[in-house]
C-alpha cells in the first residue's frame, strides 16, 4: 500500500460480491464475513458485515495486537461448515492493526460480537477454522440442534 491500492480495491469488491451471493442463500442474523483465502485469493483481506445497518469493515493486512483476558463462549457458524455450529471461546475485546489504502497503519478496538466476527475472519488468514478454538471434547452440533439451544448471541 498505497502501490497496491487498486489491487486491494479489486479484492474487496470480490469479497463483497461473494458476501452478496452468500447472503442471498442464507441470512446471518449476527453479521457475516469472508476472508480472501476462503474464495481462493492469496491475500490478507477479510470483510465483515456487522448486523443491522452498520457499514462493512474492510481489514487489509490485519493483525491482532492485543486481546482482553475476559472471554466468553458463544456458538459460531462458518461458510466452511455451513450445516453445523460450534461453541467457541473468544476474547470480549481485541485491538487490530490494519493498513489503509493510503498505506497508513490504523489501530481499532473491537468489542463483544464484532470482536468475535473479526477474530473469526482473521483466524482464516492464519489457516484456522473455529473448530481449532473450541475446547477439547466439545464438538460442533447440527444447525437444527443449535436452534434448539436458544443460545443466540446476546451482546448488549
Amino acid at each position: 500500500m498505497p502501490a497496491e491500492s487498486d489491487e486491494a480495491e479489486r479484492i474487496t469488491d470480490e469479497l463483497f460480491a461473494a458476501m452478496e451471493r452468500i447472503g442471498q442463500v442464507h441470512p446471518f442474523a449476527q453479521g457475516m464475513g469472508t476472508a480472501a483465502s476462503q474464495i481462493g485469493i492469496g491475500r490478507a483481506a477479510p470483510v465483515v458485515q456487522p448486523p443491522g445497518d452498520a457499514p462493512a469493515i474492510i481489514l487489509l493486512n490485519p493483525r491482532i495486537t492485543d486481546r482482553s483476558d475476559d472471554v466468553d463462549e458463544q456458538y459460531e457458524g462458518c461458510l466452511s461448515f455451513f450445516d453445523v455450529r460450534g461453541l467457541v471461546p473468544r476474547p470480549l475485546k481485541i485491538t487490530v492493526e490494519t493498513t489503509a489504502l493510503i498505506g497508513e497503519i490504523v489501530t481499532t478496538v473491537y468489542e463483544r460480537g464484532l470482536a468475535r466476527c473479526i477474530h473469526h475472519e482473521i483466524d482464516h488468514l492464519d489457516g484456522l477454522l473455529y473448530t481449532a478454538r473450541m475446547r477439547t471434547g466439545v464438538d460442533p452440533i447440527p444447525v437444527e440442534e443449535y436452534r434448539q439451544t436458544g443460545r443466540a448471541w446476546a451482546y448488549e
